[in-house]
């Protein structure tokens, strides 16, 4: 903008006439700059350098489940199922669906034993509400909503696990894990109207976050992730312990405390135990039912917590007697799933990515019936795979393709099996 001074004599330019009259008002008002603030600008970039970085892993992944999405519906129409169905409507989905059409207030009498009683109070709400919203806007109807609400989940799951994997380990391995998560034997579950996506999702940025030092953005993701499942009560379990851990090394520097820190650690189970809570005071009243009425919602289903005496059972039961491919998938991932947290212990993984990681292996193998879910339980441990990552990011090109290519051929045809042939809860 140029001032101007005094003017010299010497100056030639002739002097314009000064114009008489009355000066226009500017009509709007005084002139705004119209530029994006700086920092604006910064975190815009930033997140498009983001998304450039994790768009090869994501593509890879994307392509993955598409490729599994098409090998289920060949099979299904062999066998005279429709895939929507299948992948929108099987299972825990359908509960899922009664309740982003409907709302809550669903119950069945149980069909294996006497006195047991399902009630959709024991699925969270973040999932069926999103659904619901989106069933408003895209055409197509509730179920082609539920599975575009999970599939762009499972996207954005894809990108955060590669974000807060490349902050920690490099990007070799972060795209070698996105691969691997992608392909593992259960993950037709993320192309499903499932929460396991949202909650990944969730989950992956609230540890990114955590990693990162971004207190406020950590404290708020893991609010909504603990509104997605029960085992989500990891993500604020790995806030809290990352709270706690640099606190207290800010004490023993001698460096001030974060403030913020503090208000993530407080915020981060505020949907888990609000959601928990509402369910105690919407089938009881008092402080015991807010503290255990979601919990005898659960053992109706029967599921209950008993320590591991359910799965120890199990497989010894598979031990003495023949079973079918399913429970023995299903045993194989579990004593996968202990054998890589062992290894991430002594490996010493960042502490919120072992805390998140040792809280689903322990809910997963803890909880009673259900075996067969236990392997989708375990999905969202996502960190537990970083050794994995980490050597086929180090292998030679024809070992990892090889490698690849196997485990494309299991997840495909696994997950088509899964959904057409085993008849027991996925």
């Amino acid at each position: 903008m140029f001032t101007p001074g005094p003017v010299s004599e010497s100056c030639s330019a002739p002097v314009p006439e000064q114009v008489t009259g009355p000066v226009p008002a500017a009509p709007y008002g005084p002139r705004r700059s119209r530029r994006i603030p700086a920092r604006a600008r910064a975190a815009a970039a930033a997140a498009t350098l983001a998304a450039r970085r994790a768009l090869p892993a994501v593509t890879v992944f994307v392509v993955a489940r598409l490729a599994g999405v098409v090998v289920l519906t060949l099979w299904a129409h062999r066998r005279g199922d429709h895939p929507r169905d299948l992948l929108g409507l099987g299972w825990d989905a359908r509960w899922y669906h009664r309740i982003a059409d409907w709302g809550y207030g669903t119950f069945i009498p149980a069909w294996q034993a006497p006195g047991l009683r399902y009630s959709d109070l024991a699925f969270f709400p973040l999932y069926p509400t999103t659904v619901r919203f989106a069933d408003a806007v895209l055409p197509g109807g509730s179920v082609v909503a539920a599975l575009a609400v999970a599939w762009a989940f499972a996207a954005l799951a894809a990108w955060g696990i590669f974000a807060v994997v490349d902050h920690c380990y490099g990007r070799r391995t972060a795209t070698a894990l996105v691969m691997l998560w992608g392909l593992l034997p259960y993950s037709i579950v993320l192309s499903m109207a499932y929460t396991e996506p949202a909650m990944c999702a969730l989950a992956a940025w609230a540890l990114y976050a955590t990693v990162t030092r971004r207190w406020v953005a950590a404290g708020a993701l893991s609010v909504l992730a603990g509104l997605s499942r029960p085992n989500a009560v990891a993500v604020p379990a790995a806030v809290t312990a990352a709270v706690l851990a640099d606190a207290w090394h800010r004490w023993r520097t001698g460096r001030r405390q974060e403030p913020w820190a503090w208000v993530a650690a407080l915020v981060a189970p505020a949907g888990w135990c609000g959601y928990v809570a509402w369910v105690g005071l919407h089938t009881g009243s008092g402080l015991h039912a807010a503290l255990h009425g979601y919990f005898d919602v659960q053992s109706r289903w029967g599921s209950d917590f008993d320590f591991g005496r359910y799965a120890l059972k199990f497989v010894r039961h598979q031990v003495l007697f023949p079973d079918t491919l399913y429970s023995y998938m299903s045993t194989a991932i579990c004593a996968g799933a202990v054998l890589l947290l062992a290894m991430a212990l002594l490996d010493r993984m960042p502490l919120p990515l072992l805390v998140y990681s040792a809280v689903l292996v322990v809910i997963a193998l803890g909880g009673a019936n259900f075996f067969s879910c236990k392997p989708r339980f375990l999905l969202p441990a996502f960190p537990l795979l970083v050794p994995c990552a980490v050597a086929l990011a180090g292998a030679r090109t024809r070992a990892a393709a090889v490698t690849l290519l196997t485990l494309t051929a299991v997840s495909l045809g696994y997950g088509a099996y899964l959904l057409t042939v085993v008849t027991v809860p996925l």
